[in-house]
């Protein structure tokens, strides 16, 4: 006696055949679905990681705003200094 010979009794006595369509369908449904949101996932990374360098460029540029940002003050401190004493003068 083959497999198939000793399941197919067992089969027709216990599981219909529509039973096991939709079994095979909802499997295939779950598969479908974990295939597509992998690809979101790894889409998502993508973009994670994009905007992870775009984050990074922005924190170099806030660094330089305030250095440039400190040079201003002092330029800004010495004319005045500048101009307080040739105020004194005339």
């Amino acid at each position: 006696m083959t497999l198939t010979e000793h399941i197919q009794p067992l089969l027709d006595r216990r599981l219909p055949a529509a039973l096991v369509a939709a079994f095979l369908l909802q499997s295939a449904g779950a598969l479908f679905w974990a295939g597509s949101a992998a690809e979101r996932i790894t889409v998502l990374e993508r973009e994670t990681e994009s905007s992870r360098h775009a984050i990074e460029r922005v924190a170099v540029l806030e660094e330089q705003v305030t250095a440039i940002r400190q040079t201003l003050d002092r330029i800004e401190t010495k004319l005045d200094r500048r101009e307080e004493g040739g105020e004194r003068t005339r």
